[in-house]
């Protein structure tokens, strides 16, 4: 027998086939984007890591929804809003003026107060916001830095500490007494990129040298003078770590807790513009010798 049609099981397909029946067309879901992704294209003067760090400090809203993921998927069309906070962080730490002229201003830098924003925005004051930066201290080391009045002399100040030829003296605070009151640390230091914002002693790293001195100790802390001859990011608070006695206050890297970081740049030795060579001292905080329990003195310089 020969077949002249093939038979549908369902009826309806057979009617949309001879076009007596026609499907409503499919929905089409919203286009949806990354937050972060939409609001540069809306915000325009700014970069896109600042962007995140908004949505992540809690300044943005997605419908009167606070959104705290750069990476959440909103449709086009939503109210976003943006609100940046006027009031700044830390304003009541202000650096104390230790010496000024034509090119330079040196000052002692609280602890607490960040040396030099790291990106596009920044809501909190900073030691750049007296001068233009031509060295760094952590946030939370407080001492001595000098600060250029303009980019001339903020080069001429650069060169010096990338060619070493400024002098450092630090003071801090470290758990225990190490087994030697004074020595020579040549430890190598590299990026951990286990955690990339922090560094760590390695043999393949950036050669890094400091030299220490106990001046106080009780054996539960000592209070030691350190002189870096080298300038790696952290390496004061890696050296001392590797020793086996962080310093007091350096939780990142396993010290003990405390009010605050217990580093101190004590003096800077520098050649200003015009050739004239000073040295700035700035005395160290009160409770790094406090914190020494005096009474069974054990060593002290």
């Amino acid at each position: 027998m020969i077949r002249t049609g093939k038979k549908f099981s369902k009826p309806e397909m057979s009617r949309v086939i001879n076009g007596d029946m026609v499907l409503p067309e499919a929905e089409v879901a919203p286009e949806k984007v990354r937050l972060d992704i939409l609001m540069k294209e809306i915000y325009k003067s700014y970069n896109r890591s600042t962007i995140q760090k908004f949505i992540e400090s809690g300044f943005v809203t997605v419908d009167g929804e606070l959104a705290l993921k750069p990476n959440f998927k909103v449709e086009r069309g939503v109210k976003i809003d943006l609100k940046v906070p006027e009031i700044m962080k830390n304003a009541d730490l202000k650096p104390e003026v230790v010496y000024e002229d034509e090119n330079v201003l040196v000052v002692n830098k609280p602890s607490g107060l960040l040396s030099e924003a790291k990106g596009e925005y920044c809501p909190e004051k900073t030691l750049a916001d007296y001068g233009l930066i031509a060295h760094r201290l952590d946030r939370d080391t407080s001492g001595v830095m000098i600060l250029a009045k303009n980019p001339e002399v903020q080069s001429f100040l650069k060169r010096q500490f990338q060619d070493r030829k400024v002098h450092k003296t630090y003071y801090a605070v470290i758990s225990g007494r190490p087994k030697l009151d004074e020595a020579r640390i040549d430890l190598p230091m590299i990026r951990d990129l286990k955690r990339p914002t922090t560094f760590r002693v390695d043999a393949n790293g950036k050669e890094a040298e400091t030299f220490y001195k106990v001046l106080l100790s009780d054996n539960a802390h000592s209070l030691v003078e350190l002189r870096p001859t080298s300038g790696r990011t952290h390496q004061l608070r890696v050296h001392m770590k590797y020793l086996g006695h962080p310093i007091v206050g350096d939780v990142v890297y396993d010290g003990e807790a405390a009010e605050r970081l217990m580093l101190h740049a004590g003096s800077l030795e520098i050649t200003l513009p015009g050739g004239v060579r000073k040295t700035f001292i700035v005395k160290r905080p009160c409770e790094f010798d406090t914190m020494i329990d005096t009474s069974d003195e054990v060593a002290k310089g």
